[in-house]
């Protein structure tokens, strides 16, 4: 079965989403992700949602290329989170054909996250978009059987858990958690390696997911036994932020390092994976 493979935003987060569009058609990417939001403020983002006339020019753009938008980043659950908020980046999507939109708990109080999550997921679900919550150590979501837990109270078939190997490799989330996710709850998953040992404090934690992933297969997780896990012909996005190497080789060499590498990973994995 062929795996999808996505250029996540965070990967090339300095090129605008026109240029994304070539860079993913140039190395042969089915599609791309879009970080609309910032994860942090002050960070880089692209607001499509407040500029129509880059709207339109990317959907025009996408229109005449076999690359496709799949998520979109990146919505932030906090104490006073409203989702009606988020309406204008959800018409976006709807209008780029994006299928997911990643979701992060930063809301301590488990049942406020967890009602703010179902309303979410029942707004994304009328775009025909998935609330994919993914969770980190450093956040309110720390580990998979968290996620799940939260994800689900929620109704509908908005319903979705975003794994991310570098945080189940950093976070206490075991391949039998990740087995027990629902599969109707997958959508994609995020791929890179991670160097070990881990970093203890979460400022590191984070410093490393935002700027030092690495080459899958040149680290230290598990990525086949992660991959065994999940079902077979999954999305994957690579997210791999790490100027250092990329400025070594340039862009265009660092993009066809990272296909290469993740279809070594896909092609490791273990038969036995199956959709269910």
């Amino acid at each position: 079965m062929s795996t999808p493979l996505g250029l996540a935003a965070l990967t090339v987060l300095d090129t605008p989403p026109l240029q994304h569009v070539d860079l993913a058609e140039r190395h042969g990417f089915d599609t791309i992700g879009l970080r609309l939001l910032p994860a942090a403020p002050g960070t880089t983002a692209y607001p499509l949602h407040e500029d129509d006339a880059a709207l339109s020019a990317l959907v025009r753009r996408l229109n005449d290329s076999p690359v496709e938008v799949f998520d979109l980043e990146i919505i932030r659950i906090g104490p006073d989170f409203d989702a009606t908020a988020y309406v204008p980046l959800l018409e976006a999507g709807a209008r780029l054909g994006a299928k997911a939109v990643l979701v992060g708990g930063d809301d301590r109080d488990r049942r406020r996250l967890t009602d703010s999550y179902a309303r979410l997921a029942e707004l994304c679900a009328s775009y025909g978009i998935v609330a994919s919550l993914e969770f980190m150590p450093w956040t309110a979501v720390p580990d998979a059987k968290t996620a799940v837990e939260i994800v689900g109270q929620a109704d509908g078939p908005a319903r979705s858990v975003l794994v991310d190997a570098l945080h189940v490799a950093r976070s206490v989330t075991s391949l039998e958690d990740l087995a027990a996710i629902p599969r109707e709850w997958l959508h994609y998953a995020q791929m890179c390696d991670g160097s070990v040992p881990a970093p203890r404090d979460h400022a590191e934690l984070i410093r490393h997911a935002r700027e030092e992933r690495l080459v899958p297969g040149s680290g230290g997780i598990d990525l086949p036994a992660i991959w065994s896990a999940l079902p077979a012909g999954l999305p994957v996005s690579i997210e791999l932020p790490n100027e250092p190497l990329r400025r070594a080789v340039g862009t265009d060499v660092w993009l066809e390092q990272l296909i290469t590498a993740a279809g070594a990973v896909l092609g490791g994995v273990p038969t036995a994976a199956t959709v269910e």
